[in-house]
């Protein structure tokens, strides 16, 4: 579970790294393109600006599906760490309070995400 767990926070940052690194690119051609036609012809150019209004719309839906994915990750990591806390429990005490633990799963299990959707929230009700 930890290493699915690290798998998908390794995804989730190179994803996140690739998208800066175009928004900079992106940024800084849209720059040097303003400077060099001085700036007005880009500006009332309907295919430059649908363009970029396009961009954005994808920037926007990209930002949510992070959100959404960080989210995910978060309920998770909420979930790995109260089965770590319940492993503990029970092999420190014979196993006893297994059905009380997977009664309090229903409390814990990470629906603090910020409505990012998925993932769901109720722990250990399976």
């Amino acid at each position: 579970m930890l290493d699915q767990l690290e798998s998908v926070l390794r995804y989730v940052a190179d994803e996140l790294a690739g998208w800066r690194a175009r928004a900079v690119k992106a940024e800084a051609e849209l720059k040097e393109g303003g400077a060099r036609s001085g700036g007005a012809v880009a500006k009332s150019d309907p295919e430059t600006r649908g363009r970029v209004a396009d961009l954005e719309q994808e920037n926007r839906t990209l930002r949510q599906r992070v959100d959404a994915a960080r989210g995910r990750v978060h309920d998770l990591l909420s979930r790995l760490t109260f089965l770590e806390e319940q492993a503990r429990q029970a092999g420190g005490n014979g196993g006893v309070g297994g059905a009380a633990g997977a009664t309090a799963a229903g409390g814990t299990g990470g629906a603090t995400s910020s409505g990012s959707g998925g993932g769901g929230g109720t722990g250990g009700s399976r």
